[in-house]
């Protein structure tokens, strides 16, 4: 692996090259069919493409007069290559419109999944944007090298034995002349990867830059307006685009000026056969139809060589892109330990919990024991930076304690807190948490198997019985982040979403602030007059406090 890396003179990076290979290698097995019927349909166009040229020195020499058979016969047959030529064409565009968009599509949620299924560690590594930059662009890129850019690669290697063995036959002279002035080529492309690499590196952070502040603005668009930070945000963007455009006109002039350079020597490769060519044409030692398979063939040995000189850039976007995926693979794994719902009521016991975020200098937690029984309603107290949202990531299992334990009770049985607990929990959170669809497509995210019964049940409880005098009642539809509702009705629906799952143990983390009182009171009383729930309230409200069995001061 040294030697690819001193041959392809890449840059030290976090990976070393092996890794990077077998990453590559395991992506490529996961699309063996697509690789490999574009590695069939390149072979035959290979073979196909070497007959056309046979056919038509065939009927060049027959038109002249240097060979005797059937003209119309032999027009035919090359009719015959080229519809065969066109039909492969016609396969490969299918085989990656077809079979591409699936390879991507499974990539992306193989990735997805591994970021859903990884430790949250309170503070994102890598923003928002940027890791959709990944999941598009970077999964694009190395999609498109496992399965066609490496099966190129044989039709291309196919092509240029083929083509050099049929000049050999013909002339050896003119076929080591043309082969000569390769390992020129494989020199230069020493420099240019270096080069290239880092000019890519370069442009994917600066496009990864401009994604995350489109992708804020839109975001936080009412907060920009209010703020009246228009055009702050909108120089932000062009200062951003600015650098990329440097990049990409940097990489690009690096580009067309290595580019003429390879086009000139096979240029010069080609002129020289069509003289030499000529030559013999002139001393009647070849036939018109030898001279245009000489020059077709001369093409055929360059174009693949002319291929394999942009195997380069190839390499050093796909390990640019493989990188920037592995990254994304590096955040450790959350546990995995699938449990069975404990029987309501159930409590929630914290002995002597510690907790401090990485980068933190202070325990955040400090020695906190505390007991939420089964059945009873707690509210937690305290000013902001006490605690309280890093206290219901600790009950979630989001976070594990530093010090501690955390372990979820009924009468019978107690289990440690753990990722796989959480099926005993229920949590809303603070704000406006609906996803763009519909009011029935946000409460199905409660449960999926929930009927339109189940659903009207809950919203009654929630206090949101006004979905079902909406025009479309259910099915009325829902903008990001809950456009078309009211604060107090998107927290309604995102309540009755939470009783739809009906878990043993609640979490509201401010989950009432936009209810007006009377509402807010007729809410809890729905959620508490069953008790059977434990539940727990992040509030400062009065009207909260009041329904409440106990209460947790933090801070």
């Amino acid at each position: 692996m040294g030697r690819i890396r001193n041959l392809l003179r890449m840059q030290k990076s976090r990976y070393p090259v092996r890794a990077i290979v077998r990453w590559l290698w395991a992506a490529l097995r996961g699309n063996r069919l697509q690789a490999t019927l574009n590695a069939a349909t390149g072979l035959a166009g290979v073979g196909v493409d070497l007959a056309s040229v046979w056919a038509v020195q065939r009927a060049i020499d027959i038109a002249a007069g240097a060979r005797q058979g059937s003209l119309p016969w032999a027009v035919g047959l090359m009719a015959l290559f080229i519809a065969c030529g066109f039909a492969l064409n016609v396969s490969r565009v299918w085989i990656k419109n077809i079979l591409g968009i699936k390879a991507q599509n499974r990539m992306q949620q193989q990735m997805l999944d591994r970021l859903l299924r990884s430790e949250w560690r309170g503070k994102e590594r890598y923003h928002s944007g940027d890791v959709m930059n990944r999941l598009e662009q970077d999964v694009a890129t190395v999609v498109a090298f496992v399965t066609e850019t490496l099966p190129g690669t044989l039709s291309v290697a196919a092509m240029f034995v083929g083509a050099f063995a049929y000049l050999l036959h013909m002339d050896a002279v003119l076929a080591v002349i043309t082969v000569a002035i390769l390992p020129l080529f494989i020199l230069t492309s020493r420099f240019y990867v270096a080069r290239m690499r880092k000019f890519t590196r370069r442009v994917r952070h600066s496009d990864s830059r401009v994604q995350s502040i489109l992708q804020e603005t839109v975001q936080h668009r009412m907060l920009i307006k209010t703020l009246e930070c228009d055009d702050l945000m909108v120089r932000r963007l062009d200062a951003g685009q600015a650098q990329l455009r440097r990049h990409v006109r940097r990489r690009t002039a690096f580009s067309v000026f290595s580019s003429l350079m390879l086009n000139g020597g096979f240029s010069a490769g080609y002129l020289i056969a069509f003289l030499w060519s000529a030559i013999r044409l002139s001393r009647g030692t070849l036939t018109f139809g030898g001279m245009a398979a000489f020059l077709q063939l001369v093409y055929r040995i360059q174009s693949p060589a002319r291929d394999l000189t942009r195997l380069a850039p190839a390499f050093v976007s796909v390990f640019t892109a493989a990188e920037r995926l592995m990254e994304l693979e590096e955040m450790p794994r959350e546990r995995q330990d699938a449990q069975p719902p404990l029987d309501a009521p159930c409590g929630v016991r914290l002995r002597g919990v510690t907790y401090a975020y990485d980068d933190g200098n202070r325990n955040v937690i400090d020695n906190l024991s505390f007991d939420f029984r089964p059945g009873t309603c707690t509210a937690i107290l305290g000013e902001t930076g006490a605690g309280k949202t890093t206290l219901v990531r600790l009950l979630l299992a989001l976070v594990r304690p530093s010090q501690g334990s955390i372990e979820i009770y009924n009468e019978r049985e107690s289990r440690e807190v753990t990722p796989g607990s959480r099926c005993n929990f229920v949590y809303v959170p603070q704000g406006n948490t609906l996803l763009s669809g519909s009011v029935r497509q946000n409460l199905l995210l409660g449960n999926p198997k929930a009927t339109d019964d189940d659903m009207r049940r809950a919203l009654t409880m929630a206090c949101a019985d006004f979905v079902t005098q909406l025009p479309d009642g259910l099915d009325t539809a829902v903008t990001e982040g809950g456009g078309g509702l009211s604060e107090g009705q998107a927290q309604r629906i995102a309540i009755a979403r939470a009783l739809l799952r009906g878990r043993c143990v609640m979490l509201f983390d401010e989950a009432t602030s936009a209810l007006d009182p009377g509402t807010e009171r007729q809410l809890l009383h729905n959620i508490l007059s069953s008790n059977d729930k434990t539940v727990i309230f992040i509030t400062h409200r009065p009207a909260v406090m009041e329904y409440c069995d106990q209460t947790l001061r933090l801070g």
